[in-house]
């Protein structure tokens, strides 16, 4: 992103909204506000700042609990008046200790829910992976799930190597549908192994991320004549 914000559009206070979003998983971890300085110190320390509105102050998120926000990407939307922030958390960004603010589900009324969610997380594959653990902490009779963790780890993995030829043989086939649908059985299935020996999906992420930008090939040792 450009230093010059010319085209953004901040409010009669000189203020505009930014929304964090974790980096990993896309979860909304929380919205402050931005002026033109903190915006300017975000682009260039790559660490967030907001403008506290009740302190009038500039202030790095985590000065104090060195729970930081590292900037990796931002964005403006259509209007030019939010910014969205790519970021990737250090520790829990919550003051109240929780990872992400938005932890109270909104009840029919409009109040919020005194029990905390975690709902809010992530995406499908956070949910699939908190119904399995539900389903590992409170097994059911008739659940698939239950079934497949109560029993050895050796039928989870055969089901793993049965969809990945699944998708293998939908690929060959050139049958989009097929493929789809096979992926699906291979992501689940998968989410069941890592559920199985307690690995979260946000281990998986970092591992994907420590990996991201970088190249796929590994340098081959001095001396190795392999390959």
């Amino acid at each position: 992103m450009s230093s010059d914000s010319r085209s953004l559009v901040f409010d009669g206070q000189g203020l505009i909204p930014a929304v964090i979003q974790d980096w990993f998983d896309g979860t909304v971890l929380m919205v402050g506000y931005m002026n033109q300085d903190a915006l300017m110190k975000t682009l260039a320390t790559k660490s967030v700042h907001f403008w506290s509105r009740s302190r009038r102050k500039l202030w790095e998120k985590g000065e104090t609990s060195g729970h930081l926000l590292r900037v990796k990407d931002l964005f403006v939307d259509c209007d030019g008046d939010t910014i969205l922030v790519k970021a990737e958390p250090v520790g829990p960004t919550c003051h109240t200790g929780e990872r992400a603010c938005f932890f109270s589900r909104m009840s029919d009324e409009g109040r919020a829910d005194v029990n905390k969610t975690q709902d809010a997380g992530g995406g499908i594959l956070e949910r699939l992976y908190q119904t399995i653990l539900a389903r590992k902490a409170a097994p059911q009779p008739d659940s698939y799930v239950s079934k497949l963790l109560q029993g050895n780890v050796d039928r989870i993995l055969k089901k793993v190597a049965e969809e990945a030829g699944e998708v293998i043989i939908a690929a060959k086939n050139q049958k989009r549908d097929e493929i789809i649908y096979e992926t699906a059985d291979l992501f689940f299935h998968t989410l069941l192994v890592l559920g199985y020996h307690d690995v979260t999906l946000s281990e998986v992420y970092r591992e994907l991320g420590a990996r991201f930008g970088k190249s796929g090939i590994r340098p081959v040792p001095e001396g190795d004549t392999r390959g």
